[in-house]
């Protein structure tokens, strides 16, 4: 029980990666804030929650407007008093070659994606430099770092998403607060089968990219963890067997 007496926001809670994070992090003993628009999941969510045994509170949250992060942050503080983690996970993908990607779509990523993850890190970060801890881990994707052929929009906006952790984390050290980007590669969530073809059984689980989230938000304080990018074995680059002898 790591996490015991801590509280951790995660946006994008009702479903895949979001919902799994609540899973881990609560069977560390954390108390669980869950956002997302869709109240029915998240309430359905933090009823698994507290059947684990911490706390958990639903707040239904667009996280593009920042009214509603702020009513999530005010939500947050004033059932658990103080917030130690936030995971910003909500995120939204379309994708198309670059002649094809309509305006509307491009704007939908870069505000959930993006300016989502700004808000939400604006709405707890003072509070966690005034309490001198606090942890926040963006769930990236391995877009985030490789641009590929018809992820120009998603892309984009993840990548912002990766220089706005390390700028997180920049502003955070002489705090305590760290940052951490998470860039997984593929995972069999809704989202993912809306987008591709996939051997499921090929795909990481929301459980993998969720355990390594708990993983790294109880490590000790003198432990920093920049990045972490899993991958199912599939995505796994082959090394090099140039250099080897013929008939090797």
């Amino acid at each position: 029980m790591k996490l015991e007496g801590k509280t951790a926001v995660i946006a994008g809670a009702g479903r895949g990666i979001g919902r799994a994070t609540a899973h881990a992090l609560a069977k560390e003993g954390c108390n669980i804030v869950l956002a997302a628009p869709e109240i029915d999941q998240i309430e359905a969510v933090a009823a698994e929650i507290r059947a684990i045994g911490p706390g958990a509170l639903a707040v239904q949250t667009d996280i593009g407007h920042k009214s509603q992060v702020t009513a999530l942050a005010e939500a947050a503080i004033a059932r658990f008093k103080s917030v130690d983690i936030l995971v910003n996970n909500a995120g939204v993908a379309i994708h198309n070659s670059i002649p094809n990607i309509r305006e509307e779509d491009w704007d939908w990523m870069m505000t959930i994606n993006l300016k989502g993850t700004f808000l939400c890190t604006q709405a707890f970060f003072q509070h966690m430099c005034d309490r001198r801890t606090g942890h926040i881990v963006n769930i990236v994707s391995r877009a985030g770092k490789i641009g590929g052929a018809k992820f120009g929009a998603y892309a984009s906006s993840k990548f912002g998403m990766l220089g706005f952790t390390q700028v997180t984390d920049a502003e955070g050290v002489e705090f305590g607060v760290k940052a951490t980007a998470v860039c997984p590669g593929a995972v069999d969530t809704q989202q993912r089968a809306e987008n591709h073809i996939d051997d499921h059984a090929k795909l990481l689980l929301p459980e993998d990219v969720a355990d390594y989230v708990a993983f790294i938000v109880t490590r000790p304080a003198r432990v920093y963890i920049g990045e972490a990018t899993p991958v199912p074995q599939f995505m796994k680059p082959l090394p090099s067997s140039n250099n080897l002898k013929p008939g090797i």
